[in-house]
């Protein structure tokens, strides 16, 4: 039952409420979450402070999964749980137990299974470039640093990024689409524009919540709509059109309290709260923030404020992808000091974490005149629209050129010894067949062909050539249900938490589709847990 489709009487008949479990915050790990109360026969109410959909429907719709899933073996793509255990260890590095880790990659397969059963669809088209996000083309592709050294050392290379059917970047909205679909026809209540202001305690044990929430109005749709997507790429019109549609909510909003055996929390991350982001993660402050203004840490706050720990809080992504085109990663990537940042075959978010944390955010990709005129024409056939529109950026305006390396370093303010070192090192790296930094040699070319270009990859370089994030930080949870700890490794009675409210398979290090993997996990896990709690 969607309360938004109800009458303004029934929306705020009774001031008290009563459920078995109330699920905060309605993206892929609140839907997932609600789904299997749902299917255990718990009495289900889901309270978001938007319309639904969160970073979510936000997302590229990128899940990942392997061990040998229907699409991968149609592929022709070999994995085992073991594989994809071994490298998912590399990239989590102990924010998860080995048990946890385990029990995600052997349960991967019955995943991809689930999400079909609700509706969402995937397709064996296998990506043959690498690439940040594919072309319509292709569903299935390496979305993390399978094939990049160290990681293609201790595990089988194998593709694990599989996208929901979809047009663009429409995939996430569709993908959470069928989740909160299955959701409301397994009966549970959805209210929309509800802010939870407090949890309810008695003897240690969470009874309940309180919250503010209102009807749904054409006008407070439109700016929040508004708001939502122009708030990742324009966050300055966005945030007005926010204030807009808040100040309405404001005017209309009415308090409400429920009863629950169980609440789990789900309202994703803090990146769209400034004070949380310089606080725990002041590297990441110019970043520019991808999610909704839902994410604002709340959910984190409402464990917190009834005794839960939390962890990896520092720990937030940020994605300077180089590719697509495939060209760009032909190059070097160099700090200000002209010194390597990493072997440019890296993840965007692995990438990016000695950009921000080794140069202050700023650097640059420097390339030669054959390799910028090969990524011209690979932009024609390798790019989304959105992708597109950042390359008209780069090619136009978003560049130094010079007709020597000594001048490009002057031009872009990079070492200039230190570039010309660099270059060197590579060049003589390329012909002795290793890069020193690792970089596959089929995507290694000498440096040599002038004019030679430097693109600015410094993470606020421009709104036209964003590198958004996200944080990855939350409570710590138990293994095997997802309830909430304290500070003594206590579980908190009644709470619970999944997706970015809690640590996660991602809260180390993210590859794309691992966030949402782990919200489907998570989710799953607390709602089947809260619903037993219930039945006891």
């Amino acid at each position: 039952m969607e309360y938004s489709k109800k009458s303004a009487k029934d929306y705020f008949g009774n001031t008290k409420e009563e459920f078995d479990i109330v699920v905060v915050g309605f993206g892929a790990a609140g839907a997932s979450a609600a789904i299997e109360a749902a299917n255990a026969g718990a009495k289900v109410l889901v309270l978001d402070r938007g319309y639904g959909g969160g970073a979510s429907a936000l997302s590229g719709g990128v899940v990942y999964a392997g061990g040998g899933t229907p699409y991968q073996k149609a592929a022709g793509v070999e994995d085992s749980p073991e594989n994809m255990f071994n490298y998912l260890k590399q990239e989590v590095v102990g924010v998860v137990s080995d048990k946890v880790l385990k029990k995600f990659c052997d349960g991967s397969v019955e995943m991809i299974s689930w999400l079909e059963k609700q509706g969402v669809q995937y397709e064996a088209s296998l990506c043959d470039y690498k690439t940040s996000y594919p072309t319509d083309q292709y569903y299935l592709y390496y979305s993390g640093n399978e094939k990049t050294w160290p990681y293609n050392e201790n595990a089988h290379p194998a593709a694990r990024g599989h996208r929901q059917v979809a047009k663009g970047m429409s995939s996430g909205a569709v993908f959470f689409g069928h989740l909160k679909n299955s959701a409301l026809k397994k009966g549970i209540t959805f209210k929309p524009l509800s802010y939870v202001e407090s949890l309810n305690l008695n003897d240690g044990k969470v009874i309940g919540l309180k919250y503010r929430t209102m009807k749904p109005t054409i006008g407070h749709r439109f700016y929040s709509r508004l708001g939502g997507k122009l708030g990742n790429w324009a966050p300055p019109v966005g945030r007005f059109f926010s204030n807009r549609a808040q100040k309405i909510w404001n005017r209309k909003s009415q308090s409400r309290e429920v009863s629950a055996s169980s609440i789990i929390l789900s309202a994703g991350g803090f990146m769209f709260n400034k004070e949380m982001v310089k606080t725990y993660g002041f590297a990441y402050r110019n970043v520019m923030p991808l999610g909704t203004i839902g994410d604002d840490g709340k959910g984190i706050m409402l464990g917190q404020s009834v005794g839960g720990n939390t962890d990896c809080m520092d720990r937030m992504t940020c994605w300077r992808f180089l590719s697509p085109p495939v060209a760009f990663m032909e190059g070097v990537s160099v700090g200000r000091n002209g010194n390597r940042i990493a072997n440019e075959d890296l993840y965007g978010a692995t990438f990016s974490e000695s950009l921000i944390h080794n140069h202050k955010g700023e650097g640059f990709a420097v390339l030669d005149a054959t390799s910028w005129k090969t990524a011209k024409e690979q932009a024609k056939t390798q790019t989304q629209p959105f992708q597109s529109a950042m390359l008209k950026y780069i090619f136009n305006l978003g560049y130094k050129k010079a007709g020597s390396l000594q001048e490009l370093a002057k031009k872009a303010g990079i070492n200039e010894q230190g570039l010309l070192d660099t270059v060197k090192a590579y060049n003589d790296g390329v012909e002795n067949g290793q890069d020193p930094a690792h970089k596959a040699m089929n995507l290694s070319r000498p440096i040599e062909n002038g004019p030679f270009y430097a693109i600015d990859i410094t993470v606020d370089a421009s709104p036209f050539f964003p590198a958004p994030g996200l944080t990855l930080g939350g409570l710590v949870t138990d293994d095997d249900t997802g309830a909430v700890k304290d500070k003594n490794g206590n579980l908190i009675s009644g709470l619970y938490a999944a997706g970015r409210n809690a640590v996660g398979i991602c809260s180390n290090s993210y590859v794309s589709g691992l966030s949402l993997a782990d919200c489907i996990f998570s989710g799953r896990r607390a709602g089947k847990a809260a619903a037993m709690t219930k039945a006891e």
